[in-house]
């Protein structure tokens, strides 16, 4: 039997790319991180998706990029991969800033949560 609650480590990445950034430029960093989880088999979960916030308090921060991995060493794998190690060095000029936070999501035990544990044991 499951616990009554899930944890599952988030890793939030932010960007916000310099003004002179060229849309092709942006889509290829796009695509860049998302061929990270076909490269990276410990990441478990991915998303992204751009700033639409009425609340104007994204401070010039335009792409969200969100990595689920099952533990802190899976995480750390990642960080060390060299896919993940040449994506990084591939974003030299075009972004003006990140900001990266990790946190443990506390997911309530239900049948979806309880496949996704299970299905990421086994893949």
């Amino acid at each position: 039997m499951l616990a009554e609650t899930i944890a599952v480590l988030r890793h939030v990445v932010l960007f916000a790319f310099k003004e002179d950034a060229s849309a092709e430029t942006v889509e290829a960093v796009v695509a860049g991180f998302a061929a990270l989880p076909d490269a990276i088999s410990e990441i478990n979960g991915y998303e992204w998706g751009t700033n639409v916030s009425p609340e104007g308090l994204n401070d010039g921060f335009t792409h969200c990029f969100t990595l689920t991995f099952a533990s802190a060493e899976s995480r750390d794998a990642y960080l060390n991969h060299p896919a993940h190690v040449a994506f990084v060095k591939s974003l030299g000029q075009c972004l003006e800033r990140s900001l990266v936070l990790d946190y443990w999501a506390r997911l309530p035990a239900g049948p979806v949560e309880e496949q996704a544990v299970i299905n990421a044991t086994v893949s």
